[in-house]
Formats: C-alpha cells, sequence, structure tokens
C-alpha cells in the first residue's frame, strides 16, 4: 500500500454501477461543446480487463490486477490529473480468461468497496485506502465463480452492501459495510448460481425490492426493513451466460436481456394481499430489444441497447423501442454505425456511445430518431467493454489496457 496526500477540489460523484441513481444518467455541469475533439486528460496503464471506474469527490476508483504481483489491486487517483494516490492489493493468483477485472466499486463519504473477478470483497477506507475488512464470498458461500469471473458489481445501500453469493445455500445476503457481519440472509432453495449480473433496488408492486438476474431464473428479494431478505417471487429463465442487469421499466414491469441467443423478456411483477406473481413474455434476439453485455437505459420514455451479434439486420446497431413494445423498434443507427459491445452513458440529453475499437459517437436521441453529432476517435482500442463514467466535466472510458479521461464540458 502506497498513499499521497490529496485535497481535491471537485464534488461530482459517480459512485458505482451507472451512477448515482443507478440509470446511467449523468447530468452535465455546464454546455458541451461538439465543435472540436474533447481532449484526453490522461491515460493509465492497466493490468488486463474490462473493469469501469467509480468516481467520488475528485477521486477516481478502479479495481485493477496486476500480473505481477497475481494480485487483485484497487487503485485510487486524481480525477483532475490521473495521478495515482494510493492503491490496495491482495493476492490472488489466476490465469487470464479474456482479462482478468470486470467490475465497478462502490463509493460512499466512508467506504469504498469492491467485488473482485474471483468474488473476494474488500472494504477500504476512501480517502487514504486503509482496509477495513475482506470477505471471501467464493469460500464462505461455496459459490462457483462463473465463466469468465465475476462481473457482479456491489451495491452499497445505506449502511448495507447487498451482494448475491448464488452459493450452496445462500442467494444473497446484507452485510455490514462498517465491520463486514452478515445481517441477513436469502436461502438459495432455488439453486440458482451467480451470473455476471449485479443487483438492481427497485420499487415493484409498492415493495422495495433488490432484484437479481442468476442463471436459472430472476429473483424479488425484499429489500424493507421488515422483512429484508424475504424472497418475493422468482420465475425460470434458462439464459446459460447472464451479464446485463434487469432494468425497471414501471412499478411493475421489469425487462430482461442476455446474450447467446436468449434475446429478451418483459417481465410483470404483481402483488395481491402480499401474495406475489411474476410472469415472463420472452422472445428471441431478432424479435424484440435485447443485449449481450451492456444494460440498456431507459430514458424519456425510450429503452436504448446495443443489439447483440444475433440480433439479425440490427445486429451491433443502436436501437430504441417504447417501454410499452420492446417488440417495434422506434428508431436505429445507420448501417455504418455498430458498436459490438461497447458501452453507453448519457450526459444530459446527449447519448454517448463507445465502439468496442475505441471510437466515441455522440448522438441526440429523440422519440423518432437519434441525430449523429459527432465522432472521435480515442484510440485504436482493444475489446473497449467497460462501463464509461462521468463526473466535474470528465469522461473516463477505457479498452482492455488502458483508461483514458476526457474533459467534454
Amino acid at each position: 500500500m502506497r498513499y499521497a496526500e490529496y485535497t481535491p477540489s471537485l464534488t461530482g460523484q459517480w459512485p458505482g454501477f451507472r451512477g448515482s441513481d443507478l440509470r446511467n444518467i449523468a447530468r452535465p455541469i455546464g454546455n458541451i461543446d461538439f465543435s472540436a475533439d474533447f481532449p484526453v486528460q490522461w491515460i493509465i496503464e492497466t493490468g488486463e480487463g474490462h473493469a469501469a471506474p467509480a468516481i467520488y469527490n475528485g477521486r477516481v476508483y478502479l479495481l485493477d490486477y496486476d500480473e505481477k504481483l497475481s494480485s487483485d489491486a484497487l487503485r485510487c487517483f486524481s480525477l483532475e490529473t490521473g495521478v495515482e494516490l494510493w492503491r490496495r492489493w491482495y493476492r490472488v493468483p489466476m490465469k487470464r480468461n479474456h482479462g482478468f477485472s470486470r467490475t465497478v466499486p462502490a463509493v460512499t463519504d466512508k467506504y469504498v468497496i469492491t467485488f473482485g473477478p474471483q468474488a473476494h470483497v474488500m472494504c477500504c477506507d476512501p480517502v487514504t485506502g486503509e482496509l477495513k475488512w475482506t470477505f471471501d464470498v467464493k469460500k464462505h458461500f461455496e459459490t462457483d465463480v462463473p465463466p469468465w469471473y465475476a462481473g457482479q458489481c456491489p451495491l452499497i445501500d445505506g449502511d448495507q452492501l447487498i451482494i448475491a453469493p448464488a452459493g450452496k445455500d445462500v442467494l444473497m445476503a446484507g452485510i455490514d459495510c462498517e465491520t463486514g457481519e452478515i445481517l441477513w440472509q436469502t436461502p438459495n432453495t432455488l439453486g440458482y448460481k451467480m451470473s455476471h449480473s449485479s443487483v438492481m433496488p427497485m420499487t415493484l408492486g409498492g415493495k422495495k425490492t433488490y432484484v437479481y438476474m442468476a442463471v436459472g431464473g430472476v429473483v424479488g428479494v425484499s429489500g424493507e426493513a421488515a422483512d429484508k431478505g424475504e424472497l418475493l417471487w422468482n420465475v425460470n429463465w434458462p439464459p446459460s451466460v447472464v451479464a446485463p442487469s434487469a432494468l425497471q421499466l414501471s412499478g411493475s414491469e421489469v425487462a430482461l436481456t442476455a446474450g447467446y441467443g436468449a434475446g429478451g423478456a418483459l417481465l410483470s411483477v404483481k402483488n395481491s394481499d402480499g401474495r406475489w406473481t411474476a410472469n415472463m413474455d420472452r422472445y428471441r434476439p431478432n424479435e424484440g430489444m435485447s443485449s449481450e453485455q451492456q444494460t440498456p437505459i431507459l430514458y424519456d420514455q425510450m429503452v436504448i441497447t446495443v443489439m447483440p451479434k444475433d440480433g439479425g439486420g440490427l445486429r451491433g446497431k443502436l436501437v430504441a423501442y417504447s417501454p410499452t413494445d420492446l417488440r417495434v423498434p422506434l428508431w436505429e443507427s445507420a448501417a455504418d454505425e455498430r458498436f459490438g459491445l461497447g458501452p453507453y452513458l448519457m450526459v444530459g440529453d446527449h447519448l454517448f456511445v463507445l465502439k468496442d475499437d475505441g471510437e466515441l459517437f455522440v448522438y441526440k436521441p429523440e422519440r423518432r430518431r437519434a441525430t449523429l453529432i459527432k465522432k472521435q476517435r480515442i484510440m485504436d482500442g482493444i475489446d473497449a467493454w467497460g462501463p464509461m463514467a462521468y463526473a466535474d466535466g470528465y469522461l473516463i472510458l477505457r479498452d482492455s489496457y488502458r483508461v483514458y479521461c476526457l474533459r467534454i464540458d
């Protein structure tokens, strides 16, 4: 561990997977100038991987993998300069499998928590990097880590860390952020397995619910104090690989997507006097809204996605659907605008999309069309799959080996 004194002046936050409100939508600090290329503020080298950054009050947090040390490494950088402030690591030997790290840290004023590729959880002080506690999910819960390593991003809800071990006996668990103590557990009577997806908090049927897309099915677990951890409903779903997370469309409907031919589904959840039901309307990837890796965005009554490679004529395109009709597109990008497994996010009313070879596209999405505003080659990238992050006018993106920071407003 090494530590450098640093007093940032910035206060913007992108504190975890999909940002502050988990919608993957950011509010710009000023007007974005599209007339010239966005300047690159800094670049850092990383181990091979797809882990994405979190940003909190001028600090950038990234879970990297150091092959020389055979270690997961939580690295903290200055958002303004890219100077590394500290790093905290632990040894976990493993072999490369399309890279190593894949997740986004979760950060608050008191904690930064990571979920490593072999399902090790680590909690540190976000300013100094001082270790608070660690937890071996794979060992404790007898979890089978999915192919291509764990992709589940940690979720901090209040003073609790919410994870889905999907192990031998425990499906989901709440952990005290201060001590690492397990506070509650949801039994895994269903026998579901860990996927690459992340737990998403939603309010469905008037009840706070943690929704998780496991291998084997989708579950809703109570997030309310009176019965926290109680399994409310579940529905079986066959994909053997699940990377995107569930996307809430309304107070009763959730969109599900997965790659490798799985396509998508509309999940309808109902609560009738405490009796829960969940029903699924499934379709193939060439029949409606789907995604292989990234979680779609719900924005201005549009569900925006990049279609998977088995999406027929729409494969790789940026496509929008109405949340009331996930089968008929509202609009699609041009034939030569295809993005592979690249990420996308909204900054204000503009959609930033990174093609997985490192070219950045910016669109103005509207109900019947998306206007291409600009495109810029950022890098000659290799597998630029990691989600982007935005705060204080800085946009952070990456490919398999480098992290780039752009100043966009």
